[in-house]
């Protein structure tokens, strides 16, 4: 490796002219794809949507790229990294929530919504308050999302170019902003699936290439994974991570219902033309998600293989002394050097920009679409002036992600993200869910249950010890546990059906009167074209 050499907090870094010609080369064509999108975001059903002419496969494609995120490449590996067999849980956790989606969300949602989740919500629903509670959550459950991508982000950028920390960031979300306001959804999409593409090719290479420095003999492989690292055997056994059953089954349950409450993923069913291509959209994503899955588990091994055993990643005491959320780019060096190190890193680059344009859209959507058109114009508002609410809330979003990912810097991008997960597990799928399939939801129940596990899983996730100590800097935490899905998601649900069975007002008749209807139109999709293209 040549280039300059940068003092990173202990961490030495090198200018990579190759990963820089590289990351440069994507960013530009990235642009392009922006310019050629500008015209097709125009209108809301454009930038929202991107029309809805993305075909199955494409959306597939498209929603893997997006849920294939820096928390799953750059956290996931270094979480195996640096806990060995409990990392995978996350990898677990992320792939078995596709099943609900795939049989209870994905063909329901298309032909009941329109541009966001709260359009589900809202269809039998009293409008106002739904949309407010729904677009609340969402919010929450992007700006946590949004943390771990521009830590990742900003890390990955330091490392390439040797920037401080937070000019890194601020490039970041810049570009983010960018390729929102001026490519939509269209834009986003295409490079989805351009990165998606990449990755998989990108992370099948390295697996390929771990096995085969590893002579492709497992035993050796693990056995050297064993022997460099401090923890030796103990990496190869469960609860070195997440040593009570308390907090690994709160996780299990926050990545597995979580995934079908996020807000940007569930928002790409829309991008299609019907609910058969919403449901092989989910075929695609699941197989190629769960193919990547397994490749993070070699790789994370891989990287415990080869960084802690060479000299120029660890220090006198045999500690890791580069970041730990950039392993998988370290690795990259060690399999291919310079040229696959810059590839890795225009990758990994990519993966962030995906997600995080994903990301701004859903947000956008829930600021302009959600709380400005259908609460603060009561659905009556100039497509002009809602496409420029749009991309103000897109820049606010942008600003925002910034902010934050300077204050987030030392968490890991996988367990923010698990944080993500909680609040959609705890108050977007329950909503959403009792919503599709219980007729006797009503508008308090969700309103009123919904902002309950809001407040509840907000305030023990700032109370927990990730946030309270590690970010906020107090000697012990008020809640004791990392993940509260386990406590907030059942409150949800109860406090949900207390407060639907215990209203009598004229609202709750005309709520469960319109089941019918809405499952009606559920099931057989007529009417969901002329949504989409109103």
């Amino acid at each position: 490796m040549y280039g300059a050499s940068i003092d990173l907090g202990g961490a030495m870094a090198e200018v990579n002219p190759m990963a820089i010609g590289m990351f440069l080369a994507f960013v530009f064509a990235t642009l392009f794809i922006t310019y050629l999108s500008n015209k097709k975001s125009k209108s809301a059903s454009g930038f929202y949507t991107a029309g809805g002419n993305i075909t199955g496969a494409q959306n597939g494609i498209a929603i893997a790229g997006d849920y294939m995120s820096a928390a799953s490449f750059l956290g996931i590996t270094a979480l195996v990294f640096t806990n060995g067999f409990d990392g995978l849980i996350y990898s677990i956790g992320f792939l078995a929530g596709w099943p609900i989606i795939l049989f209870l969300i994905a063909e329901k949602f298309r032909n009941l919504g329109k541009f966001t989740f709260a359009d589900i919500t809202a269809y039998r629903l009293q409008a106002k308050p739904i949309r407010v509670i729904s677009a609340i959550s969402g919010l929450s459950v992007i700006v946590f999302y949004l943390i771990a991508q521009m830590v990742g982000a900003g890390q990955l950028i330091q490392v390439l170019f040797g920037l401080p920390y937070a000019v890194a960031v601020v490039l970041v979300g810049v570009l983010m902003i960018c390729y929102v306001v001026f490519g939509g959804m269209h834009a986003t999409t295409w490079v989805q699936i351009i990165k998606a593409i990449l990755l998989l090719a990108g992370a099948s290479f390295m697996a390929i290439m771990i096995l085969y420095l590893t002579k492709f003999d497992l035993q050796y492989y693990f056995s050297q994974a064993i022997n460099h690292h401090p923890k030796g055997e103990a990496i190869m056994s469960p609860g070195g991570f997440l040593s009570d059953s308390i907090s690994a089954l709160s996780l299990g349950l926050a990545l597995m219902f979580g995934t079908a409450g996020l807000p940007h993923i569930l928002m790409r069913f829309f991008t299609v033309k019907d609910a058969k291509e919403a449901r092989k959209s989910v075929f695609y994503a699941t197989g190629l998600i769960g193919y990547f899955y397994i490749l993070t588990f070699i790789i994370g091994f891989g990287a415990i293989a080869l960084l802690l055993g060479n000299e120029q990643f660890v220090d006198a005491n045999g500690a890791y002394k580069g970041i730990t959320n950039m392993v998988a780019i370290n690795l990259a060096e060690v399999i291919g050097g310079d040229i696959f190190l810059g590839f890795i890193s225009a990758v990994a680059f990519a993966t962030i920009l995906a997600v995080v344009s994903g990301l701004a859209i859903a947000g956008a959507g829930a600021i302009s679409h959600d709380l400005f058109v259908n609460v603060c114009k009561n659905g009556v508002c100039d497509a002009k002036l809602e496409m420029r609410v749009t991309k103000i809330a897109t820049i606010g979003i942008g600003l925002c992600a910034i902010i934050l990912g300077i204050i987030f810097e030392k968490q890991n991008v996988a367990f923010t993200v698990g944080l993500a997960f909680a609040i959609a597990a705890s108050v977007n799928f329950p909503i959403l869910f009792l919503c599709i399939y219980w007729k006797n939801l009503t508008t308090k129940g969700a309103f009123w249950g919904g902002l309950i596990g809001l407040i509840v899983v907000l305030t023990l996730v700032i109370l927990s010890p990730s946030i309270w100590v590690k970010s906020f800097g107090f000697e012990a935490a008020i809640f004791p546990y990392d993940h509260p899905a386990i406590f907030t998601m059942p409150l949800s649900f109860v406090c949900i059906y207390i407060i639907s069975k215990l209203d009598t007002s004229k609202r709750a008749e005309i709520d469960k009167a319109g089941f019918k209807a809405q499952d009606f139109r559920a099931e057989s999709g007529i009417g969901a074209s002329e949504a989409v293209a109103h």
